[in-house]
């Protein structure tokens, strides 16, 4: 029974990260949709969750003996992350404000796909054509660039309307293009943010095997963005009633996403893969449109579209094909840490 009940731990974990995940990007909606500034957002997002972290390097330099050192090679190499990180924020901000949740969370899904792609340009990945591996990584990923695709051109009739009133509906300020633009630029800022994310976990395994202290590396990249953001935010967002904050959806938006999300979801994350490995969290990717549809639906008032569904079918039939979500993670296959790297620092890997 007591094994029973542990097994069911990363289950309900997954669960709990894939609902925050999802959850988050509504409430990051609803905060922009009421007037927030997405730069000022970022900031203070990012130096609240770098204070949330600081624990952890005075923390593990307790066991600094178990661990390598944190050398100028490895700052420069987590820099580099976050200057990444940003690109990649600053683009979830934009297309999450010119879109909806649901496109965000439905495009997370091209990650799997775009790591395949970047393992490619960098070498790491070599494909055979008469490989059945090779053979499902391909139409995984053509399957899935092809559904975001159809989802950000194509949204379809409506099948189900809001149950908000007009006047019950979140805020939307007067937008520079027309509605269908802002959806499609959303769309593609979003397939860039997927793909900066993709280079990332691929850059983040090669720190991790020189560093491999995944709570320190998270302080030191937040404290990175926090410096990076600092300066874009006061450039673009010069307004003075832009940086205070009120007790509403934006204070309550970056609580969430650096307390909740940043510290909590990624730690809980982290203990999910250790426990189950990669295969089995990649499972969980695409019950976040689920919930996206659901929150979206019932806190912003949106409309289900027919192509919501479509491209939740899509994601389920290319990312829980089993031979292909496992060979999605052989692209870092070169950067894997060997049991002796494990047994000499003291500390499980990812």
């Amino acid at each position: 029974m007591e094994g029973r009940a542990r097994g069911l731990l990363p289950f309900v974990g997954m669960i709990t990260v894939v609902l925050a995940l999802a959850s988050n990007m509504v409430v990051m909606k609803m905060a922009l949709s009421d007037g927030m500034n997405k730069y000022t957002m970022a900031f203070y997002s990012n130096a609240l969750s770098s204070l949330v972290l600081l624990p952890c390097p005075f923390i593990f330099s307790r066991r600094s003996g178990s661990y390598p050192p944190l050398t100028f090679s490895v700052l420069r190499k987590i820099f580099l992350l976050a200057v990444a990180g940003l690109a990649a924020q600053m683009c979830g901000y934009v297309g999450i404000d010119c879109s909806s949740p649901l496109l965000g969370t439905a495009m997370m899904n091209l990650i799997p796909a775009f790591t395949f792609v970047v393992a490619i340009i960098l070498r790491m990945e070599k494909v055979n054509w008469k490989s059945l591996s090779s053979q499902a990584k391909i139409v995984g990923t053509i399957t899935s660039i092809l559904g975001a695709f159809v989802f950000t051109l194509y949204k379809g009739p409506p099948i189900l309307r809001s149950p908000l009133p007009p006047s019950v509906q979140p805020h939307r300020p007067p937008v520079l293009l027309p509605r269908q633009s802002n959806w499609i630029l959303g769309g593609f800022l979003l397939a860039a943010q997927a793909f900066l994310l993709a280079s990332s976990y691929i850059f983040q395994a090669f720190i991790l095997k020189d560093y491999p202290v995944v709570m320190n590396i998270m302080f030191y990249v937040m404290f990175f963005l926090a410096i990076l953001s600092g300066p874009l935010s006061f450039i673009m967002a010069r307004e003075p009633q832009s940086w205070i904050l009120k007790f509403d959806a934006g204070l309550i938006s970056i609580l969430y996403s650096a307390v909740v999300v940043t510290t909590f979801g990624s730690a809980l994350g982290v203990w999910c893969v250790k426990q189950t490995g990669p295969v089995y969290v990649s499972m969980f990717k695409p019950l976040g449109i689920v919930f996206a549809v659901g929150l979206g639906f019932i806190f912003l008032g949106e409309t289900l579209h027919l192509g919501s569904p479509a491209l939740h079918a899509s994601c389920q039939a290319d990312l829980q094909s089993p031979p292909c979500m496992k060979t999605y993670e052989d692209p870092l296959h070169d950067v894997r840490f060997e049991r002796d790297d494990v047994n000499k620092y003291g500390h499980p890997l990812l």
